[in-house]
């Protein structure tokens, strides 16, 4: 097989019928491929041994470019290529957006018995991020989770996670987030600092943010997507409560890691339903 090479996002999603471009060093094409619907490239056609230039490009992608020795084998294999989405190195135009919950997820992971995660999501939540016209680092974001809607597939374990050992929802009903600034961390990756307010404790967190990109949404919006995490020490928001097993094992581990996959809307309120 001459080609063999994985086509993804930044956050994972395999980008379909992209094109792969093999260039020889004197520039001239000698082969092209086209992803499948898995983003994958397999093209049988051998290659002579030597050093070649691999470009891909896909519509609403910026164009990823790579160099590739082929040996006597005729192979080519390039391993995963990922693309930006056009525009990754800026945040979206500015002005309001609004946090859409129905294609947006806030979850979080925790150690469970030393061995294994416990995965659990808020299924309630809003947020508005305001993209700052002259100045990006003074852009702003704000989010309200409400506390008792923590979902982890399991209603004995999410009760105890409501209760006064942890979230304690009945005294702290709602989880709030407010930015203080935004500094950029890389291609299309920034850092958010800001305030967690949980569990009746505010606490300096940052977020590590990932820019996806913006487009056209089926109901004539424009949508941007974004993917931050961060990691949280319990005790830091005086949820001490554990369970020690034998051997010294806590049923339930002391960092949570918080991952939030979010799609914004442009404007002040979301479209009608």
């Amino acid at each position: 097989m001459g080609l063999t090479a994985r086509i993804r996002t930044r956050d994972g999603w395999a980008v379909s019928h992209a094109v792969v471009t093999v260039t020889d060093m004197t520039g001239t094409q000698v082969l092209r491929a086209e992803a499948d619907a898995e983003g994958a490239v397999r093209d049988a056609t051998p290659l002579s041994p030597g050093a070649y230039t691999v470009i891909v490009t896909a519509v609403g992608y910026a164009p990823a470019a790579s160099s590739a020795i082929v040996t006597a084998s005729g192979r080519a294999e390039v391993g995963t290529v990922t693309l930006a989405r056009q525009g990754g190195t800026e945040l979206p135009p500015p002005g309001p957006w609004t946090v859409d919950p129905a294609h947006s997820s806030v979850a979080a992971v925790a150690q469970h018995l030393g061995i294994s995660s416990v995965h659990g999501r808020f299924t309630e939540f809003a947020g508005t991020v305001e993209i700052a016209p002259d100045d990006v680092t003074k852009s702003r974001v704000e989010a309200v989770i409400r506390a008792a809607s923590i979902d982890t597939g399991n209603g004995m374990r999410d009760t105890h996670l409501r209760s006064a050992d942890f979230l304690d929802v009945e005294r702290y009903p709602e989880i709030t987030y407010r930015s203080s600034g935004v500094t950029q961390a890389g291609q299309d990756r920034w850092t958010v600092r800001g305030e967690l307010g949980l569990h009746g404790v505010v606490r300096q967190v940052d977020l590590d943010l990932a820019y996806l990109g913006t487009g056209a949404d089926p109901w004539g919006g424009t949508r941007a997507a974004f993917r931050a995490t961060t990691e949280l020490r319990r005790e830091d928001f005086a949820m001490n409560y554990n369970q020690v097993l034998q051997a010294g094992i806590a049923a339930i581990g002391t960092t949570l890691r918080v991952e939030l996959d979010i799609q914004a809307v442009q404007g002040e309120s979301l479209p009608a339903a």
